[in-house]
């Protein structure tokens, strides 16, 4: 699950990599690797559970509830090409 993206199709292409593990194999980018791509399926696009802020001040009466809700898209990760 990963931040809302707006995919035109079912496959996307992340080319923007930061950090590529091979077994012992670590590469690091400075700050993203070069040659580097991970092709993914979109899943679905959804919705994270609530979660309720609520502000309270005492003795006034003051109180504010705000709820928010963080949209996703949910990938798989299909090949990742060095």
């Amino acid at each position: 699950m990963i931040e809302k993206i707006v995919a035109k199709d079912s496959k996307t292409v992340f080319d923007e990599v930061l950090l590529l593990v091979d077994d012992e194999d670590v590469k690091v980018g400075q700050p993203f690797l070069k040659g580097v791509t991970v092709l993914a399926n979109v899943i679905e696009d959804g919705k994270a559970k609530k979660k309720l802020v609520f502000k309270y001040k005492n003795k006034t009466r003051q109180h504010k509830k705000k709820g928010h809700r963080q949209p996703y898209t949910k990938v798989q990760i299909t090949k990742i090409t060095a």
